[in-house]
């Protein structure tokens, strides 16, 4: 081996281990009965891909969720335990609980934590029925599944920044429709800055619209982006 290939074999093996020495920043995504699965698997498998480690919350961490795919999930920590400090981005899924009360109040509690600490977060499909009942939606550009679904919220007072759009981001606030999975990862993706803007758009274009003339550009970028 040459004296250049060892220096880079070198540097090689520095850059690994102080990644392994690294912590991984941590995104945290709540779950709870009725969870629905399906909108959060494209945001966590690319995290999770990109460095991130994805820890799940529920109400208690000793009783397993069962979400709406019949999936059970043990949560690995209790909401009361979440410190936003401690924390890249709370992600806020939908569920049919969202909908039959306040059984998931205290989630939409902590994302107002989360948001007052300056830490992102992330709500899609029904959980964004929970913050326009907490009034977090109020002050903030957002969307959700249509305007009449969060208009019949009560406390809800933000329907002049209600904008019809697959997804929107509104500082440390991302909201997303039940049919917009990919649109959501698309803007959490953007929020964390998991991508460059050019790879961005050409993995929405590739996971959204099929278009196969973006996959060569995720794997010029990084072959674990697809």
């Amino acid at each position: 081996m040459s004296e250049t290939q060892t220096q880079t074999t070198h540097a090689k093996t520095q850059a690994e281990d102080r990644a392994q020495a690294e912590p991984r920043p941590t995104v945290h995504v709540a779950v709870y009965d009725t969870y629905a699965d399906w909108e959060t698997g494209h945001t966590t498998a690319h995290l999770t891909q990109h460095g991130y480690e994805v820890r799940t919350v529920g109400a208690t961490a000793g009783r397993p969720v069962t979400t709406m795919g019949g999936l059970r999930i043990q949560p690995d920590l209790a909401l009361a335990d979440l410190r936003p400090e401690e924390s890249a981005l709370l992600i806020l899924t939908g569920a049919a609980l969202w909908d039959t009360g306040d059984q998931l109040a205290p989630f939409a509690a902590k994302a107002e934590e989360f948001l007052a600490a300056g830490v992102p977060v992330a709500a899609i499909c029904g959980a964004t029925a929970g913050l326009a009942r907490a009034g977090v939606l109020d002050g903030r550009t957002h969307t959700s599944a249509a305007p009449f679904y969060l208009g019949g919220q009560p406390g809800y007072g933000g329907a002049e920044r209600y904008v019809e759009a697959d997804a929107v981001t509104d500082g440390d606030l991302i909201t997303a429709g039940p049919t917009e999975p990919v649109a959501f990862a698309r803007e959490v993706f953007a929020r964390l800055g998991v991508y460059e803007p050019h790879v961005l758009d050409a993995w929405y274009r590739l996971f959204h619209d099929s278009d196969a003339s973006a996959y060569p550009v995720l794997m010029a970028a990084d072959p674990s982006n697809a």
